[in-house]
């Protein structure tokens, strides 16, 4: 099967490839032409998924077309961005109709579920990898970043974590659970939700924003230095999964601290607008404050320092520069 037949057959009939309102040419040509209203701007981001780095080779191929979106819409919702299009460049060992028709079927269901269309991309031979932008729209001002956390304000996150992390040995095949354990903990491993809503319900009204993909202590940590802040987190404030603490038992917290791949926002919030956001989106949950000082702080209940374990995933060294 020749890369143009590959594309027609599997990418650009699938129902997510359809122009919509914010696409004005997509797949067929040399560019995607994209619509964007005067007083907004364009945000892009872009994620590589390797086997063998980030899913085993074994992996479902619908699972993985589902979180491979995911997670790269997730960047969206963690600048408060509205989704419209993405591009898919897919490195394939071999062409086998079979797995390009689910990892097709996946991908296109979870770019339905982000109100988003692929209008683009590039396949090529090689060890399997794939490499997607997302692009979003914002309004002009009113984009979420790092930078402007402030002393005084909530650290809060958008719902529970460590589910994905606690995942990883029954992914690998490491260990068993029963359904009730299993199953919720697959779910957001495989087909996490990019908290879109949340992102844009935090335009105007959060200071500084991320998502967590590296684990919450190394991804507050981008925040408390990009803001030149220290972040404290209190450690029996972190909200955890029935699933999860069953499943990890006492490692539960440190899945939540330290895991990464829970694509759940982080973000900071003057105090005032609190009763506000958890009104529309009440899975939120307050977990500290920011600080003047510098740093990730992680206290017990009676405000004692605790050193943890690790703090979360590098591709490269052991730092979290």
């Amino acid at each position: 099967m020749g890369e143009f037949e590959l594309i027609r057959r599997f990418f650009a009939a699938a129902p997510c490839a359809q122009a919509g309102e914010a696409v004005a040419l997509g797949i067929g040509d040399d560019c995607a032409l994209l619509n964007i209203s005067a007083g907004e701007q364009l945000a892009v981001s872009t994620d590589t998924l390797v086997v063998g780095v980030h899913f085993p080779l074994s992996c479902d191929p619908f699972l993985l077309g589902q979180r491979a979106l995911a997670v790269a819409v997730s960047d969206l919702a963690a600048m408060g961005a509205t989704p419209l299009a993405f591009t898919l460049a897919l490195t394939l060992d071999t062409a086998e109709p079979a797995w390009l028709h689910a990892f097709a079927a996946g991908l296109s269901q979870m770019a339905q579920t982000c109100r988003m269309a692929l209008v683009g991309g590039d396949t090529t031979r090689g060890p399997l990898s794939l490499t997607l932008t997302v692009f979003g729209r914002v309004p002009v001002g009113q984009a979420l970043t790092r930078s402007g956390a402030r002393p005084g304000d909530l650290l809060c996150v958008g719902g529970v974590l460590g589910d994905a992390a606690g995942a990883l040995p029954l992914v690998l095949g490491q260990r068993e659970a029963p359904a009730d354990q299993a199953e919720p903990l697959l779910r957001q491993y495989w087909s996490p939700l990019p908290q879109l809503e949340l992102g844009e319900l935090l335009r105007g009204k959060a200071t500084a924003a991320l998502d967590i993909s590296d684990g919450l202590l190394a991804d507050c940590g981008h925040v408390a230095r990009a803001s030149a802040v220290a972040l404290q987190i209190e450690r029996e404030q972190i909200p955890l999964s029935t699933a999860l603490r069953l499943f990890a038992g006492e490692a539960a917290t440190d899945c939540a601290l330290a895991g990464g791949d829970d694509y759940v926002l982080a973000f900071t919030l003057p105090e005032e607008h609190l009763v506000a956001v958890q009104a529309q989106w009440p899975a939120m949950q307050v977990i500290g404050r920011v600080l003047d000082g510098q740093g990730v702080q992680l206290v017990d209940g009676n405000g004692q320092l605790i050193t943890p374990p690790r703090t979360g995933y590098q591709h490269f060294g052991n730092t979290d520069d």
